[in-house]
């Protein structure tokens, strides 16, 4: 089952990023809740879109080999987990903060919670080479 959703993120979040790569300005016009955000700013669109890119790689490289991928996949929660709270403080700090955080809820909390969970389930319990290495084993 977790490799099932590694495989899964890696699919959104990777797709995610390409389109932003490749379709900044129609991926700005259909996702909704972006046109609230500011003018469209290609680079920007194009930044993100990379950070997604490289979290849906780092979710494949976990899915195909998790002891190795494991710390990809840590960091790409990392930024999910902090776009997420952005969202969040940007929600509290709006006019309508429960529509905003159902809004995000698909797109940018429910990535966040999956990776983090994936990184918590997937965290490998014992890494007998760095023990070796370290002189430990």
């Amino acid at each position: 089952m977790v490799r099932i959703l590694a495989w899964l993120q890696t699919a959104i979040l990777g797709g995610n990023g390409l389109v932003m790569l490749s379709a900044g300005l129609w991926w700005y016009g259909v996702v909704p809740g972006v046109t609230a955000t500011g003018p469209y700013n290609p680079h920007f669109v194009r930044d993100i879109g990379a950070a997604y890119l490289v979290c849906g790689l780092a979710h494949a490289g976990f899915a195909l080999k998790p002891r190795l991928g494991w710390s990809a996949l840590a960091a790409a929660a990392g930024f999910l987990t902090l776009h997420a709270a952005i969202h969040v403080f940007d929600a509290v700090c709006g006019t309508r903060p429960f529509a905003d955080l159902a809004r995000d809820f698909a797109g940018v909390f429910l990535p966040a919670f999956i990776a983090l969970g994936l990184t918590v389930w997937g965290a490998p319990h014992s890494q007998p080479e760095v023990r070796h290495a370290q002189g430990l084993a």
